[in-house]
């Protein structure tokens, strides 16, 4: 049986967030709604993985946390701003308080074409053990699984698929290509809408390609 995971899903305050995608919308109000909606994506397809048996938001920004609690998603506040490694750090600790023995994961919040199915799989081919989905590059993490009752010890940041390998992470080796597919540049967008894009990013994608359309929720 798959031992049930629950997920942190850090998300920088929307004004320092994809600096690298600035340009893909304007004016700069519409970037952050587009961090929005990739982050807004992301954590809806996690919430329908059966694997995961809860889904956190760790923030310090005021409006993402907003509009995730008025979905009903719980949100961690993590000011002051330190960092997405002692963002999921706090997030750990708080959840292992809970529950000394749960099982806590980390799964970044750029992944608008995630399926629930990708990420069900990748959490069935870790099985118990500490594991890592690396990017679609071989150098990034996605998704960061813990040993049940054990820290999280996240490595976050340039190469750090070699950092969690280092630490004794398993790499999962299934395709999981929608898992794979985080996007930090114009290109990477474009290849996550081949695949499929959440209805959060696909819709602000089809209002930027139409300025003059009706804009609704992100």
């Amino acid at each position: 049986m798959t031992p049930g995971v629950q997920l942190l899903v850090p998300i920088k305050p929307l004004h320092l967030a994809k600096t690298r995608l600035r340009g893909v919308s304007e004016p700069e109000e519409r970037h952050s709604e587009l961090v929005a909606a990739l982050a807004s994506d992301t954590v809806v397809a996690a919430i329908s993985a059966t694997h995961a048996v809860e889904v956190v938001v760790v923030t310090s920004d005021a409006e993402l946390a907003a509009r995730f609690r008025g979905r009903g998603v719980e949100v961690l506040d993590d000011s002051p701003v330190a960092g997405l490694n002692a963002a999921l750090r706090y997030g750990d600790q708080v959840l292992r308080r809970r529950n000394p023995e749960a099982r806590v994961g980390a799964l970044q919040a750029d992944l608008p074409a995630l399926r629930p199915a990708d990420l069900d799989t990748a959490i069935s081919e870790a099985g118990t053990d500490r594991a890592f989905c690396s990017d679609g590059q071989g150098t990034g993490t996605t998704l960061l699984l813990a040993r049940r009752g054990s820290a999280l010890r996240p490595e976050f940041g340039p190469e750090s698929a070699r950092a969690h390998r280092n630490g004794g992470a398993r790499e999962l080796r299934a395709p999981l290509e929608s898992l794979r597919r985080d996007v930090d540049l114009p290109a990477d967008l474009e290849a996550a809408a081949a695949l499929g894009l959440g209805a959060h990013t696909s819709t602000h994608v089809r209002e930027a390609e139409s300025p003059e359309s009706v804009r609704g929720p992100v």
